[in-house]
């Protein structure tokens, strides 16, 4: 993720990166899998920061509008968000079990969703797929 396009995002809509945006920023860059914005808000208080909920339920949106992170709806129902990869869209296999989330990209799914919105004349700007099923280890 990079810091100089959040802020040229940022500026584009007569906002600031703000103090409680920018720890935010960090906090998200340091997240290696899915969150959630509370156990997000919960680890920067415990970790000492002075953010308020509410600073982060604020900077999420616009960490997803600018293309940072994406969310990720999972079987609670409670959105969650992830950094977007740098080696490209995945799309998610999920538990109902035991929760578990595998990622997985698929060429044929990929090229088989832009012949729909060619066919439909839609010009689709991203997309959010997930299998909902039992994993192999909940399976046997």
């Amino acid at each position: 993720m990079d810091k100089k396009k959040f802020i040229s995002f940022l500026a584009d809509r007569n906002l600031k990166l703000t103090r409680e945006r920018d720890e935010i920023f960090q906090a998200v860059l340091a997240k290696k899998k899915h969150f959630a914005p509370d156990d997000l808000f919960l680890e920067m208080k415990t970790g000492g920061s002075k953010i308020s909920r509410a600073s982060v339920y604020r900077t999420i949106p616009l960490l997803v509008e600018s293309g940072m992170i994406e969310e990720v709806e999972r079987v609670d129902k409670h959105a969650h968000y992830e950094r977007v990869p740098e080696n490209g869209h995945h799309d998610h296999m999920i538990c109902t079990r035991c929760g578990r989330v595998i990622e997985f990209y698929s060429e044929g799914l990929e090229e088989l969703q832009a012949r729909i919105c060619t066919q439909k004349n839609f010009k689709g700007t991203r997309h959010s797929l997930e299998i909902l099923g039992v994993c192999e280890k909940c399976g046997s």
